[in-house]
Parts: structure tokens; C-alpha cells; sequence
């Protein structure tokens, strides 16, 4: 049947599989701190051409630019500043560039799970998908000597079988879903899973405004000051609502010469309001979870 023929069942029962449960925003955040800023890297790398199927290298090239200047420069900011952050690695590319991911750890940051290979849940079976998302948990957790505790889907896509596989897993959060700006539980079939979602959203995401397809006219293209606005008033709702500012970067998106100062300049604006904690998303999601 098309939509418009199911039965009110059949749409009640679709909507009502991943939702929204209790609010998980803490009056208080540590140290008494007004706001938390989570920054996050999807670091795809090679595996945006390879999960397509694709064969050019010239997309391969960009990945591999995420991994041989984009991570490097990211990690040498946050150095600097003395700022944790969240990098999501597909499987692949942590066994593509496994001294990035060791060297991710040994400075004190997270890595979470982002599939094998970039995949889309959606295209596939749950049995595929489950066998994927279990053994890219253990080849990050070889790698790294740590087991991630936390998941984002590639491309945010939450299959009708992700929650259950998240559960399977054991994982504290979930960061692939956007009915909040603030963390909440997230509820399947009307029963409290116990797992945190840290809430993203596209307007948050560097990729949207700069990337662009090679292969069709349009090229869609925001100006790197435009974006820096959009990103600084983000976090000045966040900090005045006293809430969750969660940021999603890609390694071969934000570390250009014309746009890096994105992020250098918010870190600049973040701690100059000097009421902030920085953190990454597992702590953010353990905090929330036992102070909510």
C-alpha cells in the first residue's frame, strides 16, 4: 500500500518505534558551568568513496586528506587549547590510519562507533547490519585498547534495527537523532531504553554548507563567515538556555586554510564567555544520565 492507504495502525506503529523520552537536561552542568560544548569529527576519511563502491581517486585523495592534515591540525588545536573532543571513526578507516586513532586516545580524547565502512543502515538487512556494527566495536576496541561506548550512524541513518543493535551492544548513547536540542532518552515502543541520545541537526554540521556534488550544475556553497555566525549563535542559544552545544566537523571539511579559523575563532568566542565545560560526548552522556 502507499502512505496514503495504511491504516492508523501501521502509521502509529512506524512513529512510534525510536522516539523521545524524558527529558535528560540537568539544572546543572559540572562545576556549576551554564552550558556544555561537545565537539565531534567524523572522521570518514577514504571511506566516503568506499562505501559507494566508488573507484576515483580523486575522492579517495580528499579522504585521504582528512587523515594526513585535517586530523593532525585538529588535534594539534585542541592541544592547544586543552579541550577534549568525540571522533567518530568507521572501522575501515581506523585500520586504514591506525596510528591516528591510537594517537586520538593517547591525548586523552573519545572514539565512537560510525559503522564499517560508512554504510547506510537503511540499505541494509538487520542481520548485515548487526554483524557490522559488532565488528567494528572490536576492531576499534583492538586498535585503540578501548571499547567505544557510544554510537553516530553514518550519514545519521537509524535504521528500524539500530536501537535494538545499540541496546545488544550496551552502549551508553546514541548521537544520530534530532528531536531535542537537548539530551534526552530515547524510548522504543514506548518503553525508556536507558539509552542517552545527544541530540544532532544539520544546521550544526560543517559538510551541508561546503560540499557539493562534481557531477551535477548546482554547487551549493555558503561563505565560511556565514557559517562561523550560524555555528557562534547556535552556541549563544545553547549557553543562554543553559543547555547542550554539540557540533559535528568531518576532518576533510573544516581544516582548509579559508575555513579552519571557523573553529578556531568559536573556541575563542565559547571560552571567552567563561561559563562553559567542555566535554566529550561519553561524559557529557554519563553526566546527564545519573544528574538529570
Amino acid at each position: 500500500m502507499e502512505p496514503w492507504q495504511w491504516p492508523e495502525e501501521e502509521w502509529r506503529a512506524r512513529v512510534a518505534k525510536v522516539r523521545a523520552g524524558r527529558s535528560l537536561k540537568p539544572k546543572a552542568w559540572p562545576g556549576g558551568k551554564r552550558c556544555a560544548v561537545a565537539l565531534s569529527f567524523d572522521s570518514d576519511h577514504e571511506t566516503n568513496e568506499l562505501r559507494d563502491g566508488g573507484k576515483s581517486f580523486g575522492r579517495l585523495s580528499w579522504g585521504e586528506y582528512g587523515a594526513r592534515v585535517g586530523v593532525p591540525k585538529i588535534l594539534d588545536l585542541l592541544g592547544r587549547e586543552s579541550i577534549p573532543a568525540t571522533f567518530f571513526v568507521p572501522a575501515v578507516s581506523a585500520l586504514l590510519h591506525p596510528d591516528e586513532q591510537r594517537r586520538v586516545i593517547a591525548e586523552g580524547h573519545e572514539i565512537g562507533l560510525h559503522g564499517w565502512i560508512h554504510e547506510l543502515n537503511t540499505a541494509l538487512p538487520e542481520a548485515d547490519e548487526r554483524e557490522l556494527h559488532f565488528r567494528a566495536a572490536d576492531t576499534l576496541e583492538k586498535i585503540t585498547g578501548v571499547r567505544p561506548v557510544g554510537m553516530r550512524t553514518p550519514s545519521w541513518d537509524f535504521s528500524p534495527a539500530t536501537l535494538k543493535i545499540e541496546r545488544e551492544l550496551g552502549l551508553l548513547y546514541d548521537s544520530s537523532l534530532m528531536a531535542d536540542d537537548d539530551p534526552y532518552e530515547i524510548v522504543e515502543n514506548g518503553e525508556p531504553t536507558g539509552i542517552v541520545e545527544l541530540p544532532v541537526e544539520w544546521i550544526r554540521d560543517d559538510a551541508v554548507y561546503f560540499n557539493m556534488n562534481r557531477f551535477q550544475a548546482l554547487r551549493p556553497y555558503t561563505a565560511p563567515s556565514t557559517v562561523a555566525e550560524i555555528f557562534r549563535r547556535e552556541f549563544d542559544g545553547a549557553a543562554a538556555a543553559g543547555g547542550l552545544f554539540l557540533l559535528t566537523m568531518h576532518p576533510h571539511v573544516i581544516t582548509y586554510r579559508s575555513r579552519f579559523f571557523i573553529l578556531e575563532e568559536l573556541i575563542a568566542h565559547i571560552k571567552a564567555t567563561g561559563d562553559v565545560w567542555f566535554a566529550t560526548h561519553a561524559e557529557i552522556a554519563a553526566w546527564v544520565r545519573d544528574n538529570a
